[in-house]
């Protein structure tokens, strides 16, 4: 197993449509599109696409949501290891135009059993997104001793995130994360410097990510890859394919700096706003290839 994703998964449903109806009315609208969500799970998904070979704990329901969650993570040759639960998790998404989309979901956190235990023989990397925090602690103080990379989706203030980033290595914060934390950015990368990761970054959206990469010194700009605003159709899951991205890279080839993985994953980005979905938008990886040598020379 190349690396580890620990994350709650849903069933996206994702809707185009010019008017929402409401009271008594119905409408038809544009086009739809039907996969898998979640942040970890989005990640692990685009690097088992890539060709890793993935593994992922995530909650199970013995429903037909479950069913097709199971069926779609065995396509792409994922390891799932289960912790059980009454309901599968929904979310129904509505793209406004642009980067904007509006989310709405039910899920069910209540956990009837716990994950399987893991072995971490071979594992190169675990990856995590605040959810199942105490199983990820669990999970990252064992990669911590074995000396595995560990990086963290922190896209909010989740429970026990400042525990989790005790055992982090690659933190990746969302704005939103300095919002809720009532930190400048300034203050978010000494607050993450303080908790021992040694490379942090600030996503921006469109705008960009500013990353710190504390042992060396280095900090940089990243900007995203332009991409018309007629072309954008669905900008969910663009950051966790993100995540999944530099992942692959850090993988693939370690030897590279962080800049290049970076670079790699908004090229895959780039890719998945232009299409509908989270799951059915990662991209191949041909096509991230192609972008990021079109684009090798954008700061």
């Amino acid at each position: 197993m190349d690396a580890l994703f620990i994350g709650h998964n849903y069933t996206d449903v994702t809707f185009v449509t010019d008017y929402i109806p409401t009271g008594d009315e119905k409408y038809v609208g544009d086009d739809y599109a039907f996969g898998v969500g979640g942040n970890a799970v989005v990640a692990a998904f685009t690097c088992a696409k890539f060709g890793l070979d993935a593994g992922l704990i995530t909650q199970v329901a013995d429903d037909r949501l479950g069913d097709i969650f199971l069926q779609r993570a065995a396509r792409h040759g994922i390891r799932i290891f289960p912790r059980t639960v009454n309901k599968s998790s929904l979310s129904l998404i509505l793209p406004n135009g642009g980067d904007k989309r509006a989310i709405l979901r039910c899920r069910d956190t209540d956990y009837l059993t716990k994950p399987h235990q893991v072995r971490l023989k071979n594992v190169d990397a675990i990856h995590v997104d605040g959810h199942m925090p105490r199983v990820a602690l669990d999970v990252l103080k064992k990669a911590r001793d074995k000396g595995i990379l560990t990086s963290l989706d922190g896209g909010a203030d989740r429970p026990l995130i400042d525990d989790i980033l005790e055992y982090i290595d690659i933190a990746v914060m969302s704005e939103d994360f300095s919002k809720q934390k009532k930190m400048t950015e300034e203050e978010t990368f000494e607050f993450l410097k303080g908790k021992g990761v040694k490379v942090a970054a600030i996503t921006y959206g469109s705008k960009g990510v500013n990353v710190y990469e504390f042992e060396t010194g280095n900090q940089y700009h990243i900007g995203s890859v332009p991409v018309p605003l007629e072309k954008i159709v669905d900008t969910t899951g663009a950051g966790d394919v993100f995540h999944g991205s530099y992942l692959y890279s850090y993988i693939e080839n370690p030897e590279k700096p962080w800049v290049e993985h970076f670079k790699f994953a908004r090229c895959a980005s780039a890719l998945c706003i232009q299409r509908m979905g989270a799951e059915p938008g990662i991209p191949l990886l041909t096509e991230v290839q192609e972008l990021y040598a079109e684009t090798a020379d954008l700061p």
